[in-house]
């Protein structure tokens, strides 16, 4: 006869335990894990690396932090992103539809001003597989009559 014995394992504390909103956002083959924890100070953090080293150009620094500017969102949270597959521009509006889901879930208000801007849309066109006999997807040979 065996007795069965009933363990209760501790929860470690650990820095992960923190209150945080999380959401993924996806743009063609990259996928952004968007995670927000309060804080006071004003922090994005990409792959470990701030976000001006990240994304060298002002024009994705703006498209990554376009939903936040218009909140006073950013002074709340210290934002943490860890983002992979596609391309730097994939990679910078994957974030910034994974920062307006965090949004909406913080205050559902927003959802319809957001929606607006187009950016809770996920943007599911993905390059076409090339085909059997042509040079690209859709390119062929030129086609001549004799």
């Amino acid at each position: 006869m065996t007795t069965s014995t009933t363990t209760t394992k501790t929860k470690k504390a650990s820095k992960s335990d923190a209150a945080y909103i999380e959401a993924v956002g996806r743009r063609k083959t990259a996928i952004a894990r968007v995670r927000a924890t309060a804080s006071t100070k004003n922090s994005f953090t990409v792959n470990d690396r701030p976000l001006e080293e990240y994304f060298g150009t002002p024009q994705l620094q703006k498209i990554v932090t376009s939903p936040v500017e218009r909140e006073g969102f950013p002074g709340k949270y210290g934002i943490t992103i860890k983002v992979l597959g596609g391309g730097i521009h994939a990679q910078a509006e994957a974030i910034r539809h994974g920062l307006s889901r965090i949004l909406v879930k913080e205050d559902p208000a927003e959802k319809g001003e957001l929606k607006k801007l187009g950016f809770l849309k996920r943007d599911s066109r993905k390059v076409e597989r090339k085909h059997f006999g042509l040079k690209k997807a859709r390119k062929a040979s030129q086609w001549s009559k004799r």
